[in-house]
């Protein structure tokens, strides 16, 4: 089993969301994060001042899937949430060494 964990622009969120649910993939959660990456966040002028926005919304994508379909979730969030520009966002993958699912007691692929 591996943990994905993809951080991508909020306005992607849903695209995703919907395009997993229909590969059946249901399972997700999704947080609102901040951050940035190498270009170290944007200058935006306002009222003729420059101002330097160093942490930029994001969304913060979480699922655990059996080691089979690792590369399907990967292609479908990377076809999904790239717009080609700087700030797309990232993909991690992580090994997952248990699930239990608190309510039945199932464990590891019977749980996800």
């Amino acid at each position: 089993m591996k943990k994905i964990e993809a951080i991508v622009r909020p306005t992607k969120v849903d695209h995703v969301k919907t395009e997993l649910e229909d590969a059946g993939f249901e399972s997700l959660t999704q947080y609102d994060v901040k951050g940035r990456g190498k270009q170290k966040g944007v200058v935006q002028q306002w009222r003729g001042r420059k101002y330097c926005v160093d942490m930029l919304p994001k969304s913060k994508i979480e699922m655990v899937v059996s080691d089979d379909d690792v590369n399907t979730v990967i292609d479908i969030i990377q076809k999904t949430a790239s717009t080609g520009e700087i700030g797309d966002g990232k993909i991690f993958v992580s090994p997952v060494e248990s699930v239990v699912r608190i309510r039945t007691n199932e464990r590891d692929g019977d749980a996800l």
